[in-house]
């Protein structure tokens, strides 16, 4: 009998690496709304009192990036007497943006491999390895503790954006561990949150008196709601509650610590239970492999969990740069699937169309901002790419495909 815990973690929008990737991917939003075909690779980076955004970005779009990287800063809710030290009205915005290489541009517009089949005529923007994972822990086939994590951070925003608790500041974080047993979670063992708040709470200074009144409050607020609905649930007195350990938690955001676009991609994927390939996503437009290839990569991995063909699913690619096709696929199961592996990779192979030209068609991803009133990829900027139930996430619609692949079980 084999028994362990493992553990993830999330972090709210106003996390400072969490700002930098929703203010990259607004404005590949806002490119790609008026430009379907913009290539944007838009990295920022924030620190007290600054915003710089840099990066490659070669579009017909005609975009106000101060205008629209105060607007976020402040939706995220840094601004005025709550902004510690980064204010969306007051802090420097600077842009240093240059054009895509024609180097990487040649090898997008004209793979090495194309053929008169139009989806051959792109290649993939980059090299590189991206995988897909899925589980049947969760309702939507994640991983149970970043799924956990999620839900208490975005709980934890609710109650601040909400007004519930009016004393929390943006910046945040979540961690949950996981007791698991013969591969299957049995308990939730630990709860941390660390979240940001005011240095005095309905008048109340002492800093042992204020950690106590949150820890209460976001037992209330936060994890019994964001729990709520679910079998394996976190119980009082026995789960282990951890808030603000340092005792305090007053200097954040980007006062507290420099942000930067692409640091959080095990937040962003799996939370460390499966394998990543080391891209980020946010600020890169579908051509980039990184992101697009990534996004196929859970929908192959779904789609095979969805239908009972292993209870478990990783799936790697990977491509070479201007050459359409993967150079390689794989799929691990972990001894859970109703074929071999590499019965499921000729499957794969067979079923699914993984070059860059058919996942941005059969997804839509050059049209999603548009069609979604101007921000689409934003959304997917916090709180996970993938398993996001509250957005209508092509890449997580498996159910048509699952039925297809049931056909194949033996």
């Amino acid at each position: 009998m084999s028994k362990y815990v493992f553990t993830s973690e999330s972090v709210t929008e106003g996390h400072p690496d969490k700002i930098c990737d929703q203010i990259s991917d607004s404005i590949l939003d806002a490119l790609l709304t008026q430009d379907p075909k913009s290539r944007v690779a838009c990295e920022t980076v924030v620190n007290t009192g600054l915003c710089l955004i840099t990066g490659e970005i070669s579009s017909s779009a005609e975009v106000d990036f101060n205008k629209l990287v105060r607007k976020v800063i402040h939706e995220i809710g840094y601004v005025g007497a709550k902004a510690g030290g980064f204010d969306a009205n007051s802090c420097s915005v600077l842009i240093a943006l240059d054009q895509q290489s024609p180097d990487i541009a040649q090898g997008v517009n004209e793979a090495d491999d194309h053929s008169e089949d139009p989806l051959n005529q792109v290649g993939a923007g980059d090299q590189g390895i991206m995988f897909g994972y899925a589980c049947n822990e969760t309702p939507e086939l994640m991983p149970l503790p970043i799924s956990l994590a999620h839900r208490l951070a975005r709980q934890l925003a609710a109650c601040r954006h909400e007004q519930i608790l009016p004393y929390l500041l943006p910046d945040g974080k979540t961690q949950v561990s996981v007791i698991y047993e013969n591969d299957q979670p049995i308990a939730i063992d630990t709860i941390l949150i660390s979240t940001q708040h005011q240095s005095e709470i309905n008048g109340i200074s002492n800093e042992e008196e204020i950690r106590k009144k949150i820890a209460k409050d976001l037992w209330t607020e936060v994890v019994e709601p964001a729990t709520k609905d679910l079998s394996l649930k976190p119980i009082k007195d026995k789960t282990n509650f951890l808030v603000n350990p340092t005792g305090k938690f007053v200097i954040g955001g980007p006062q507290g610590d420099a942000g930067l676009t692409g640091r959080k991609i095990i937040v962003d994927t799996y939370g460390g239970y499966a394998r990543h390939g080391g891209g980020a996503f946010s600020g890169k437009d579908p051509t980039k492999v990184d992101r697009s290839a990534a996004y196929a990569a859970r929908y192959v991995a779904k789609a095979i969990v969805a239908s009972g063909l292993a209870n478990k699913a990783e799936v790697q690619l990977s491509y070479a740069i201007g050459i359409a096709k993967p150079v390689s696929i794989l799929v691990e199961t972990f001894g859970t699937g109703k074929l071999s592996n590499s019965e499921l990779t000729e499957i794969i192979v067979d079923h699914f169309d993984l070059r860059p030209s058919a996942i941005i068609k059969d997804f839509d991803l050059q049209h999603l901002p548009k069609k979604f009133g101007g921000r689409f990829y934003r959304n997917t900027a916090a709180y996970g790419h993938f398993g996001r139930n509250d957005l209508q996430l092509p890449w997580e619609q498996v159910k048509e495909k699952a039925e297809e692949l049931k056909t194949l079980i033996p």
